[in-house]
């Protein structure tokens, strides 16, 4: 384990930054009268949520067993990830290292922040080769390495994850939005160890909420009050926290959902493994398959007439397509027009 001081990589205006605090958030009352926010006294939804989302972390807390002062809410992970970028990357001058191919969202927002990014090449299993990030992250020294594990679009969860996190001279973000799918374990449980490690989670996947918005970031105590620091003060709108809080009380449910997803799973491998135009399916972690065809156009262009919306990642990965698992109804539809197509 590498002793780290966080605030020796973060941004020096972060570190003088105010935070903006809600005073009605930050204090306790019984029955106030509201005449602070210039809100209307009228409305179903007349009043700000609260800044600070104490209902939802209580109720994250108890779900993941860590401190709620652990606990960052965002507008989905894709705000958590701009709010880790601005936190530790100076822009102009910082680079951010990400896998290749991966999540295009790390690099957008780096782009955005005016940071370099470098790309991390995976093998033809897509996995990292452990000396080859040594020798850049050695070399480049970026300040921020995003790692998704599973990865988005390849499907693959990242193997001996510590591995990367103690040799890493900067903030290792692991990106869990699949973790659910996998079977394996949430590297949450590496933050007491490692203070240069964010887990980022999402209720938008396996949970089913993604109109919702709703990311989590969980890590030290001092890297997320430095992401509050940072974020817009009512950044999760009221109905969000509501309907969140709601499916957490009804997390049987999301339970339920994930078992028949992994079904369907077993199912469309199962169907699609003897379709003429497949050349491959690669291993998957997560709730889509990424799938290498033989007349990769063809079969795109076709499922498109039929409305079967896929993620096409060719010429990126080449002769590939992203392919989501749906309900058995949508899954059927998939094998049947997969199956109509002339290899």
């Amino acid at each position: 384990m590498k002793d780290f001081n966080i605030n020796n990589l973060v941004r020096k205006n972060i570190l003088e930054l105010q935070p903006y605090l809600s005073f009605r958030d930050h204090n306790q009352f019984n029955s106030p009268i509201l005449l602070d926010a210039n809100e209307s006294a009228y409305g179903a939804l007349n009043r700000y949520p609260d800044s600070t989302q104490k209902k939802l972390k209580q109720k994250v807390s108890e779900l993941k067993n860590i401190s709620e002062k652990q606990i960052a809410i965002g507008n989905g992970s894709d705000e958590l990830i701009d709010l880790i970028v601005k936190v530790f990357c100076e822009p102009k001058k910082d680079t951010v290292l990400v896998m290749n191919p991966s999540f295009a969202m790390y690099g957008f927002y780096a782009s955005i922040n005016e940071n370099k990014i470098l790309k991390l090449d995976l093998d033809e299993n897509f996995e990292i080769d452990k000396e080859e990030f040594l020798k850049i992250s050695g070399a480049q020294k970026p300040k921020v390495f995003f790692l998704c594990s599973p990865n988005n679009p390849t499907g693959n969860a990242v193997e001996d994850i510590e591995f990367y996190v103690k040799n890493f001279d900067g903030v290792v973000v692991v990106d869990e939005a699949y973790i659910e799918f996998s079977g394996k374990k949430s590297n949450i449980r590496l933050l007491e160890k490692y203070s240069n490690l964010i887990v980022l989670q999402t209720f938008s996947k396996a949970w089913g909420m993604a109109g919702a918005r709703v990311g989590c970031a969980y890590a030290s105590k001092e890297v997320i009050t430095l992401i509050n620091t940072v974020k817009a003060p009512y950044n999760v709108n009221s109905v969000s926290l509501n309907n969140i809080i709601q499916s957490i009380d009804n997390k049987h449910k999301t339970e339920s959902h994930i078992q028949n997803t992994l079904n369907e799973i077993l199912w469309l491998k199962n169907n699609l493994q003897s379709i003429n135009c497949i050349k491959k399916i690669y291993p998957t972690d997560a709730n889509f398959f990424l799938i290498e065809f033989i007349n990769v156009g063809q079969v795109y262009q076709k499922l498109l007439e039929n409305e079967i919306l896929t993620s096409k990642r060719d010429p990126q990965i080449p002769n590939c397509i992203r392919i989501n698992v749906g309900s058995r109804e949508e899954n059927k539809r998939l094998v049947e027009i997969l199956k109509n197509i002339e290899s």
